[in-house]
């Protein structure tokens, strides 16, 4: 059986020289890769008590709906600004060049829900802090971030301090 770290492409000077590229399509065109990645996710998590999983467009959805799934927990769909019909709380974050915001629906999260927020990738932290900060918004109780890979090399767990931050890859560099 192949390792997780074995499934995930890595791009050599992608989008600029010396920076190497993790790409996630690789693992979700992978049956056995998709399958590895989920499980792995859920074990590292297994522990947890939660009530409602969390994710960000657009892979969070891909990692977090099968976990809500097989746990049977609800699934909150966290957007880019403009994408949901009902009434939305929002939250704007830096960008390395520029800014953007992210929204829930304002009656997704009740107050004193636990919250699991799961994404493909923690790089600088700055959208992750955001998903929180909306969340915590709202009443809700962050009591875990889960990803399939961080990029150590870019200290966005430093960003999470204090908030439980669980990753099944994690690279040492950017």
């Amino acid at each position: 059986m192949k390792k997780l770290e074995e499934y995930v492409g890595s791009i050599p000077d992608f989008p600029e020289e010396g920076i190497i590229f993790r790409d996630v399509t690789s693992v979700l065109q992978d049956a056995e890769g998709l399958h590895l990645a989920i499980d792995t996710m859920q074990e590292l998590i297994a522990d947890l008590e939660y009530d409602v999983v969390a994710g960000p467009e657009s892979r969070g959805f891909i990692f977090g709906t099968p976990i809500a799934y097989n746990n049977r927990k609800p699934f909150v769909l966290i957007r880019k600004k403009g994408k949901l019909p009902c009434e939305t709380v929002e939250k704007s974050y830096a960008l390395e060049y520029g800014q953007a915001t992210i929204e829930m629906h304002k009656d997704s999260i009740k107050p004193c829900q636990r919250v699991l927020i799961v994404d493909d990738l923690i790089a600088t932290g700055g959208t992750t802090k955001a998903m929180i900060e909306l969340v915590e918004s709202l009443g809700g109780i962050v009591v875990g971030v889960v990803v399939l890979m961080e990029l150590a090399g870019l200290e966005g767990r430093k960003q999470l301090e204090g908030y439980r931050l669980d990753a099944a890859i994690v690279y040492p560099g950017k």
